[in-house]
């Protein structure tokens, strides 16, 4: 039975740091694109960011990019997010995800993943 479990969520003030971890039990990070996806209240849920490790290649949405940093330790099975620059719009409940496929032409496509952990509250204040 596949787990995905999501820690390190809190709330922070805008400017601060947080980092998110993401372990897996049944199923191995090494292998597939997983990433990490975020849904404010009233709004979609979107994705965040993919990392695919054959290729080492990671995606990153427009509204994270140079703040947010994805990254896997395949030892641990473990998936982490080190958020930087935090603002209030990065508010809402962060959620990892594992797909059983590469990333493909569609890093972003939350269709495209088959697992889900629980969540990880984010609260930004300004």
């Amino acid at each position: 039975q596949v787990q995905l479990v999501e820690s390190g969520g809190g709330s922070v003030q805008a400017g601060g740091s947080l980092r998110l971890s993401c372990e897996a039990s049944g199923y191995t990070y090494s292998r597939d694109c997983v990433g990490w996806f975020r849904q404010a209240p009233g709004k979609e849920r979107e994705a965040v960011a993919t990392i695919y490790t054959p290729g080492g290649s990671t995606y990153y949405t427009d509204p994270v990019k140079g703040r947010f940093t994805i990254s896997k330790d395949n030892a641990k099975n473990t998936l982490y997010m080190q958020m930087n620059s935090l603002k209030p719009e990065d508010t809402g409940m962060y959620y990892c995800a594992a797909a059983g496929d590469t990333c493909g032409a569609r890093p972003f496509d939350a269709r495209r993943f088959v697992y889900w952990g629980q969540g990880t509250q984010v609260t930004v204040s300004s």
